[in-house]
């Protein structure tokens, strides 16, 4: 018998890729109609949730909308159809279409928005433009010599120690601790009213913050004292996992006349809006999917000699200064790719359904 995937199993494999918790505070990422509990029979990928792309999902039989943008992204106070925010949640519901927006979560995760952009410039040498601190905490805590490889194997496996492309990080040290049970206590190792001494590991892991309350959970569970001396930080460091942004390498250096041909033929566009070309050369290359011209100053800090972001003002043009070539290759244009994020992610993880890319085009602008 097949097995069934729901609603819910989607969601968890895509936020296994880009954790809900990292979105902007701004965001409305997440589940917006339908139940986790529903069986997927199809899923249509798009970038916008539109009628339109409704309808697409009733003619192909697919019960779940995953895109990019929330269709729901400020409070709805009535459902009566006046916009088309309000149609498309009532043509979902009326046809049982389950929608889920993975938003700037995706945008902020290290192979998400922007790596899609620079996989498609066929950057080198990649890294996040700019990197999110406040992300990342760090745990130290105290255990008997004894019991430190079963306590350090139950939080590694919550998700701590996690370094990049390195896991089971931690640090350790040995010493004496010392402590006074009270009448009342039950202590593991000593008795009530006895000072006792014990050889005991501080160990120190850091781990992405939105997981602190499993990693908490793992560190009590498995560890022999029932008072667990510990303590967590906030850290300031950026994580190298999460920011805004990409900045990589071209191969070959182009002119800036080139390089605006070849982000043509490559993001497969049609018009780009760009500040005044000279004869300096391209070579390191930023990007930002979406609205990205608050992140102009940091390409220019990271000796990016283009940038090629979205929903670029008049007057923020004029902060390139001369000294980088900004394009605006259109916020549709420069998102679009995102479907095969989704459909990679979905795919490699589930086969007992089809899944498709929408055909619609959802880019409300048209260029003449």
């Amino acid at each position: 018998m097949k097995e069934k995937t729901t609603v819910g199993d989607i969601i968890k494999v895509l936020e296994q890729y880009a954790p809900i918790p990292y979105q902007e505070s701004y965001d409305n990422s997440g589940l917006q109609t339908g139940q986790a509990s529903d069986e997927v029979k199809g899923v249509l990928l798009t970038l916008d949730c539109t009628e339109d792309v409704i309808e697409e999902a009733i003619t192909k039989g697919c019960n779940l909308v995953v895109a990019h943008h929330p269709v729901i992204f400020k409070g709805l106070k009535s459902l009566t159809g006046r916009s088309y925010v309000e149609r498309t949640i009532i043509k979902a519901i009326q046809n049982n279409i389950a929608i889920y927006a993975c938003h700037t979560n995706l945008d902020s995760v290290h192979n998400g928005v922007n790596a899609k952009i620079a996989e498609k410039l066929k950057l080198q040498k990649t890294k996040l433009l700019t990197s999110k601190p406040h992300t990342l905490m760090q745990l130290a805590f105290f255990v008997p010599v004894e019991n430190t490889d079963k306590v350090l194997g139950a939080i590694h496996k919550a998700g701590a120690g996690q370094i990049g492309e390195y896991s089971d990080c931690s640090f350790q040290v040995q010493g004496t601790g010392r402590f006074l049970p009270s009448e009342n206590a039950d202590p593991t190792i000593g008795e009530k009213g006895k000072p006792e001494q014990v050889q005991e590991n501080r160990v120190e892991v850091i781990f992405p913050a939105f997981k602190q309350p499993r990693i908490m959970a793992a560190l009590l569970e498995s560890h022999p004292y029932e008072e667990v001396a510990h303590y967590m930080t906030l850290l300031e460091n950026g994580n190298q996992e999460v920011g805004i942004g990409m900045i990589g390498e071209l191969e070959t250096p182009l002119t800036e006349q080139e390089f605006l041909t070849y982000l043509k033929q490559h993001m497969q566009l049609s018009v780009v809006r760009y500040t005044p070309v000279g004869d300096k050369k391209i070579k390191r290359v930023a990007v930002c999917g979406g609205s990205g011209s608050f992140l102009i100053k940091d390409a220019l800090r990271q000796g990016a000699d283009a940038y090629v972001t979205a929903d670029v003002k008049y007057h923020e043009f004029f902060d390139a200064e001369g000294k980088l070539l900004i394009a605006d290759i259109g916020h549709y244009e420069s998102e679009v790719f995102t479907k095969e994020i989704f459909y990679d992610t979905i795919s490699k993880n589930f086969a007992n359904f089809a899944v498709y890319l929408s055909e619609v085009n959802t880019n409300p602008i048209r260029y003449t």
